[in-house]
């Protein structure tokens, strides 16, 4: 079982941090450009995906595209799709379709509703990797806990649109799975800027799945930019303009 440490920021937030495990960052796209980019650039741990996400990038060949994912990142990372039946025997039938024409180590994307805790439930009585999706608060996921889910997805800026203290709720899914010793971890999503990425970390999130112009986010800051633009100019005024590797010994 993980063992928790708990800190005080601010001397208001209470953080959850897990011991012994690392900190992932997927990708929550279905860009092959953006996939190759940022994993080239970026400790990128795998990429998820579900029907808007896709929507984005029009009709394309779906399985075949998903299989170009998959070459992208190798075996090691985890690729999630999601299934788009709405009834159980369809949820099944698309599950086994990802399975038959990507792979069977994709972890199944299924929504936490009456219907998807049936299948999640199915899904791992078969062995299947499995995703609880669309989770928008603790009920949901203790739900997806019992029911076996490898992974649980709450949504993060959807949680505080819908004016819910997304932070709070993550902490008190992370510090459930501590007390019981669910091996589930959680991968939270919908992030519109890097510091709910940031709070979702701190809360107890394991991993968080990231659309590619977020993540950009995080190195556009204009102080970041400047400090850059500081030293280069500095380094210029001092050696003329050459660089470090042109320098005589």
């Amino acid at each position: 079982m993980n063992e928790r440490l708990t800190c005080s920021a601010a001397g208001e937030l209470l953080c959850l941090f897990w011991k012994g495990q690392n900190m992932k960052y997927l990708l929550d796209t279905a860009n092959l450009d953006d996939i190759r980019e940022l994993s080239e650039y970026l400790p990128i741990a795998g990429v998820t995906s579900n029907p808007t996400i896709v929507k984005k990038e029009g009709a394309i060949p779906f399985f075949a595209h998903m299989r170009e994912i998959r070459s992208i990142i190798g075996n090691l990372r985890p690729l999630h799709i999601q299934v788009t039946a709405r009834d159980y025997d369809g949820m099944m039938r698309d599950a086994e379709a990802v399975f038959q024409h990507v792979d069977e180590k994709v972890y199944i994307k299924v929504s936490v509703d009456f219907t998807g805790v049936k299948v999640i439930k199915a899904l791992k009585r078969q062995g299947a990797n499995v995703t609880a999706t669309a989770v928008y608060g603790m009920d949901q996921a203790f739900m997806a806990l019992e029911a076996g889910a490898d992974c649980i997805a709450p949504y993060f800026n959807r949680m505080e649109t819908l004016g819910l203290d997304a932070a709070n709720v993550i902490g008190n899914i992370a510090g459930i799975i501590n007390h019981y010793g669910y091996e589930t971890e959680i991968l939270a999503a919908s992030f519109k800027q890097p510091a709910q990425i940031d709070r979702a970390i701190l809360a107890g999130a394991h991993s968080v799945t990231v659309a590619p112009d977020v993540l950009r986010q995080i190195f556009a800051k204009k102080v970041v930019t400047d400090a850059v633009a500081a030293f280069a100019d500095d380094w210029a005024r001092l050696y003329g303009g050459k660089m470090l590797a042109e320098l005589e010994n």
